[in-house]
């Protein structure tokens, strides 16, 4: 398992050298992987406590238990749904009105994996038990609810997957 400094050090190498992300994204970030962390259970205690009321404030549903890789960066921390069961790779972008979610019923029940190098547009929709490769540019407003090979670009609804070495390059900036 890693630490929370490396964990915490590669979100925030992710936002540049140069800059910083805003204050209230670095605290959710914070508290998020100190929660991850925390082996003492008084301290995970209370940094779960900050780390609800820090998501409350922006209608993020992120559980803390939530398999996330390292290099999370947060483009617009506001109304961000996330199934807890969810498994989200290295050096992923997500944006402002996402939905990663569970489907209950059908051939698709369950929750998405997701891999490395993915950007993830405003008010995406990423739905049932799929698999989502590495380099792979989810489109604002796609809803996604097939397996998405790797280096791939997806928009539209149904979901359109166009193939496409290097997808994100260009999204996905100051890697860890």
């Amino acid at each position: 398992m890693l630490s929370f400094k490396e964990l915490f050090y590669s979100d925030l190498v992710r936002y540049g050298m140069n800059a910083t992300p805003p204050k209230y994204v670095r605290h959710l970030l914070k508290y998020f992987r100190k929660v991850q962390t925390c082996h003492n259970k008084y301290l995970r205690f209370y940094y779960r406590a900050r780390y609800r009321t820090l998501c409350r404030k922006r209608g993020i549903e992120i559980p803390s238990n939530t398999a996330i890789g390292k290099g999370l960066y947060i483009g617009h921390a506001y109304n961000i749904t996330i199934n807890s069961d969810a498994v989200i790779g290295e050096n992923c972008n997500i944006h402002k009105g996402i939905v990663i979610g569970q489907t209950n019923r059908g051939p698709k029940k369950g929750v998405p994996t997701i891999g490395n190098s993915v950007w993830i547009g405003i008010n995406a929709a990423i739905v049932g038990g799929i698999t989502i490769g590495d380099d792979v540019l989810i489109a604002p407003n796609a809803f996604v609810n097939c397996n998405i090979p790797s280096h791939s670009v997806v928009f539209g609804n149904p979901c359109i997957i166009k193939p496409k070495e290097n997808a994100t390059e260009g999204y996905i900036e100051h890697t860890y």
